[in-house]
């Protein structure tokens, strides 16, 4: 569809903490999330609320409205005074361990008048740069974004372009599997021998019954090398309300299961599958370690991924792993490529030489953290 007017779209800028008392927003809210051009499960309500908490802290959105009053756009981002050591006003995507997404609710009518009437309005705040980080490279919202960038004048850069694993549905029967997996007879002769030890089932919960699930995933999570490093969700509070709040909400619509692989009854592997808008996410994953020779956690994947191929409703699963994870890259044949994008706010990007570089020099350095840090493990 053509771009409206900017003047047909009102925006404000609403603190997050603001956002949860709001039971007509939280409506219009939920409603965008189920219809927006390109879904993010953890920009709903029931999880970003859940979030706020532990990761909210300065966090607001531009709320966009159409010229009926609609809305429209939701571009949740914390404003910091200060980066790369300099005091250089920057807006931030809003992202955070348990939220690898960072794509802004659009409705689909206007995807280009939406995005545009939002950097109109940032522009008009003290900050002269915007960064979006795990932005889908092919997305609606990244091709809507990239319009108008380029009718506007403004300057953008990119930033970590990487690539994660997804499970996508077939388009044809001529189209290569959706799953891969090179080491299918060991991964069967692992199920035969784990199955030797007791009646093995896979489970996928619905409704209520994912709320008492959740519980398998947590204890399971807390049994492993989580639980001795002191960084399982259960050892936290505050992580430990975020999933389950988080979980709650979403299976209360129907938008959160529990994958369970069972022995006997007792959960050997669990993961935490979320949805929304058509979009779903395998959010978390943990398995019992002490049969770590069994791969339970494969096994659980390999079922999972066969009972959401076999779900019409589903046709595209984001794994939420980091590029190139040793196990789920295995499996799932398709890629996400996701980037982060720097962009000046202002027409002619006056500061935006600066911030590009000082970016890139930010970025070199935790890379090179990071790669001392992997030697000094080894």
């Amino acid at each position: 569809m053509p771009t409206t007017a900017r003047s047909a779209f009102r925006t404000e800028w609403r603190p997050l903490v603001g956002l949860a008392g709001d039971a007509a927003l939280r409506t219009e809210w939920d409603a965008l999330a189920e219809r927006a051009v390109e879904p993010n499960v953890f920009y709903t309500p029931a999880v970003a609320l859940a979030c706020a908490p532990l990761y909210g802290h300065g966090v607001g959105a531009v709320l966009v409205r159409d010229a009926g009053g609609r809305l429209a756009g939701l571009f949740p981002l914390r404003a910091s005074r200060t980066r790369w050591g300099v005091p250089i006003p920057v807006l931030i995507g809003w992202t955070h361990p348990f939220a690898p997404l960072g794509t802004p609710l659009v409705d689909p009518a206007d995807p280009q008048g939406v995005v545009a009437a939002t950097l109109d309005h940032l522009a008009r705040k003290s900050a002269t740069t915007l960064l979006l980080p795990y932005l889908a490279d092919n997305g609606p919202v990244a091709v809507a974004l990239g319009a108008v960038l380029i009718a506007s004048g403004r300057r953008m850069a990119i930033f970590d372009r990487h690539a994660r694993a997804e499970l996508v549905r077939p388009a044809s029967p001529d189209a290569g599997p959706a799953v891969v997996d090179p080491r299918r007879k060991e991964h069967a002769r692992q199920r035969r021998r784990l199955a030797e030890r007791g009646t093995l089932t896979f489970d996928l919960t619905a409704g209520e019954a994912t709320v008492a699930a959740l519980a398998d995933f947590l204890d399971l999570e807390a049994s492993g090398w989580k639980g001795t490093a002191g960084t399982a969700a259960i050892a936290s509070p505050a992580q430990r309300a975020l999933i389950e709040t988080a979980v709650a909400g979403l299976a209360a619509e129907g938008h959160a299961s529990i994958a369970r692989l069972r022995l006997d009854g007792r959960t050997v592997a669990a993961g935490i599958v979320l949805a929304s808008g058509g979009g779903t996410w395998f959010w978390k994953t943990a398995y019992d370690e002490t049969l770590a020779k069994f791969s339970p956690g494969v096994l659980l994947a390999l079922d999972l991924s066969d009972a959401l191929l076999r779900d019409a409703r589903i046709t595209v699963v984001d794994s939420c792993a980091v590029a190139g994870h040793p196990m789920i890259d295995r499996l799932w044949a398709d890629r996400r490529v996701l980037s982060d994008r720097l962009i000046a706010l202002r027409p002619g990007g006056a500061g935006f030489t600066l911030a590009y570089r000082l970016e890139g020099l930010r970025r070199a350095a935790i890379a090179t953290a990071k790669a001392a840090r992997d030697r000094l493990r080894r």
